[in-house]
């Protein structure tokens, strides 16, 4: 694998230096930039496309958890932080790891390692040129006081809900402050579907597919929901999934 490229977010310089140090003991690890607030490193992230960040939560201002609602890609994520309190509410984030400071050798090693393991699992990152996702890519999803980093991919339904959107993934279902115009915009559309003028579907999560009236065809999915294919598309789904 080459060289991770990476960035260290997090307002203190003596903290960043310790993160460096214990970066010199993984030659896997390069740092391609420093940030020491949510808008330089919102920056720098998006101009420099990092694969990781190790980022801290509590920082003057904005926060580590508002940096990632501002991103429409998100990197692997480990948190970092001096406070305990937020180690639950991290993983609600699905961070990849979390490491309470001061961190230690070991605990940093473990990390690393899912780092590496995560990355090898992964497939071709989105298409930067066309600024679509990629199936295997991540996206950040918040709703209140909850947060996801959601795998594309594990998106099952789309659908419209006045000038929002919503997301049913793994059992939720957060709405996000998009339209679903703007949300098929950046969905791989190998894997996704507009089913109808209100709902996008994954393509993966369909299980069954009926008649329905006037040339409409019934998607049921996995999870039990049935969704109806208008009769203009569903001349487009049979046709794009005929032999």
């Amino acid at each position: 694998m080459s060289s991770i490229k990476t960035i260290i977010v997090e307002d203190s310089r003596l903290a960043r230096n310790e993160l460096k140090e214990l970066i010199k003991q993984h030659q896997d690890i390069e740092v391609i930039a420093e940030a020491e607030n949510v808008d330089e490193a919102y920056r720098k992230i998006n101009e420099l496309q990092p694969q990781l960040i190790f980022l801290d939560i509590n920082m003057p201002g904005k926060d580590g958890f508002e940096l990632l609602e501002m991103l429409d890609d998100v990197p692997l994520v480990v948190f970092t932080t001096a406070f305990d309190e937020y180690a639950i509410k991290s993983f609600e984030y699905n961070a990849l790891d979390y490491l309470l400071k001061p961190i230690n050798e070991k605990r940093f090693a473990d990390a690393v390692d899912k780092v590496k393991q995560k990355l090898e699992a992964t497939v071709a990152k989105a298409n930067a040129n066309n600024g679509l996702l990629n199936e295997n890519g991540q996206i950040f999803i918040k709703e209140g006081e909850k947060c996801w980093l959601v795998k594309v991919g594990e998106i099952q339904l789309c659908e419209i809900v006045g000038n929002y959107t919503r997301v049913y993934f793994n059992g939720n279902r957060p709405l996000i402050y998009k339209s679903l115009n703007q949300v098929e915009e950046r969905l791989p559309q190998q894997l996704f579907f507009r089913a109808n003028r209100q709902q996008i579907i994954n393509l993966q999560y369909i299980k069954t597919v009926d008649n329905g009236f006037s040339g409409k065809l019934i998607a049921t999915l996995t999870t039990g929901a049935e969704v109806e294919i208008s009769r203009r598309q569903s001349a487009l789904f049979k046709d794009m999934l005929s032999l």
